[in-house]
């Protein structure tokens, strides 16, 4: 007599970051407590998801995780791949699904990918910034590879709360932009505190011999917000919304460049 097959019971996770909760969908137990330790102090418990992934777990492939991102749409379903995974996800149902191993990497870059296809419509955007709450202001400090987000972040005084060394969340709101904080980590390794405020300024780093302020043009604001974006999409009209969330958010939030010595006292520039 033939086995009778058994059903595989489905664990969920939600993952909110920006305000947004993901649910996460698996049948492996490890899988999940491994997304609960990766994503502490950002695990929801909303039974309302405004996306939704089975993630089904494959065996790892040899392929280099770094390879560069493919992000395409086709009648209304966007697929994404990389050489560690390959995703769908439908907006119109919200729900998708992800084929990879068992790692914290694929499913975070995935994650990375789904809140910039979001938040483009919104006029929002994640940005190549480390950034912090002081005083109950927002403080985003951006830059390339090198420029200082970690040692900036490793140097903030104890009133300030990092939201991340790495990759800023930022969302439109009718007063202005908020800064939320991330669990997208950099060479700091330290998750940031998942708690938001109003963006007061954006400072754009550059290591100095002294600690100063300088004006920046709005011009050279918004080729230097474009410069450090997090844009996947091979999509004209998505690229069209990111161009025009950069200018409004440098005609909206003041554009500074931060020169600075490697030392805690660049801080008192920052209020």
């Amino acid at each position: 007599m033939p086995e009778l097959a058994t059903e595989v019971e489905q664990l969920s996770l939600v993952i909110e970051i920006g305000g947004m909760p993901v649910r996460v969908n698996t049948s492996d137990p490890g899988f999940l407590t491994m997304l609960q330790d990766r994503y502490a102090g950002f695990v929801g418990n909303s039974d309302h998801a405004e996306v939704e992934f089975d993630v089904d777990l494959t065996p790892p492939r040899p392929a280099d995780p770094d390879a560069d991102v493919r992000v395409t749409q086709q009648s209304g379903r966007w697929s994404l791949e990389r050489g560690d995974f390959r995703a769908q996800w439908e907006p119109a149902s919200r729900r998708g699904w992800i084929r990879q191993s068992a790692n914290p990497y694929s499913i975070d870059a995935v994650l990375r990918i789904v809140h910039t296809l979001v938040l483009a419509r919104q006029g929002g955007f994640l940005l190549h910034s480390a950034s912090a709450i002081r005083n109950g202001k927002a403080f985003l400090f951006a830059g390339v590879s090198g420029a200082g987000k970690t040692t900036i972040s490793r140097l903030a005084p104890p009133d300030a709360t990092l939201l991340t060394d790495e990759i800023s969340y930022v969302r439109k709101r009718d007063d202005g932009y908020t800064a939320f904080g991330t669990p997208f980590t950099g060479e700091l390794a330290k998750l940031g505190e998942n708690v938001s405020a109003p963006i007061a300024a954006l400072y754009l780093l550059e290591k100095g011999l002294e600690n100063r302020i300088d004006p920046v043009t709005p011009g050279e604001a918004a080729r230097a917000l474009l410069a450090n974006l997090l844009f996947f999409a091979e999509d004209q009209e998505l690229v069209q919304l990111a161009f025009h969330s950069a200018f409004e958010f440098v005609k909206r939030v003041p554009v500074s460049r931060l020169t600075f010595v490697p030392d805690a006292r660049v801080w008192e520039l920052v209020r």
